[in-house]
């Protein structure tokens, strides 16, 4: 990772693990709300169907999942591979995934408890990376280097689908009817959805727990990775996904 400007790379690790333990206490206390209410949210569903979709697993592919929660993508996609491995900050999410596993009677993902940022693969590995709402919490340093991982770990012909929510501040149309939206849906909420707005501000502003990039931005750190034939995709509301494919080998 290339420091900023005036920022060491020794400041940038620090950031990152700062960033890692934030995220790990929070889905640690979240993650069993989380797994009662993520099949409530058609958006969610309708994002994780895309990703599937666009994935197109394969009997006796390898599949990684990078940030699976409790397993709303990783079981979908299991019985249709070889393998899956699923990987999340959050122990208490990798608890809950093997639970599900188990009560489902899937046999083939195996759960990880480690960052993404340090999570270490063999290159050439990996049929299909997939990742569901969970990028948008990695630093911009970060996101771009998990792109370039999962580059790498992919096989020929392999490929990365990513869903997130994908806006930026204000940039283009998309962006700011994004933006709009929000706001308005939570002024109608009254005095509770003004205050969601004042925390929601300052969270977009300062990037603290959110840092959704947009569209373009993830089209470009795709390709930036080597990816080909790297497109986007708006899905519902602010979420879109993107997939990229490694080129296959000439021979």
């Amino acid at each position: 990772m290339t420091p900023r400007p005036h920022e060491s790379s020794g400041a940038a690790h620090g950031t990152t693990q700062v960033n890692i333990a934030r995220q790990r206490r929070f889905w640690d206390r979240n993650a069993r709300s989380w797994d009662h209410h993520a099949g409530d949210s058609p958006g969610l569903v309708k994002v994780v169907e895309r990703v599937v979709a666009e994935g197109a697993p394969a009997a006796g592919e390898r599949v990684v999942d990078l940030g699976c929660g409790s397993g709303q993508l990783a079981l979908r996609i299991a019985p249709r591979v070889a393998s899956v491995v699923a990987v999340d900050v959050s122990p208490a999410m990798i608890r809950l995934l093997e639970q599900n596993s188990r009560a489902a009677g899937i046999e083939n993902v195996e759960g990880r408890a480690v960052p993404i940022e340090h999570l270490d693969l063999e290159p050439g590995s990996v049929d299909l990376v997939v990742s569901n709402y969970v990028l948008h919490h990695l630093r911009d340093e970060d996101k771009a280097a998990a792109v370039r991982q999962a580059a790498a770990w992919l096989r020929p012909g392999g490929r990365l689908v990513v869903g997130d929510m994908m806006f930026g501040r204000g940039g283009d149309a998309r962006d700011r009817a994004i933006i709009a939206s929000k706001v308005s849906l939570m002024v109608r909420k009254g005095p509770g959805g003004w205050w969601r707005i004042m925390k929601n501000a300052g969270r977009f502003l300062f990037r603290v727990q959110e840092r959704p990039v947009s569209m373009d931005r993830w089209v470009a750190m795709f390709r930036d990775a080597g990816l080909v034939e790297v497109r986007a995709v708006a899905v519902v509301n602010e979420a879109a996904v993107v997939v990229g494919h490694k080129a296959a080998s000439s021979s």
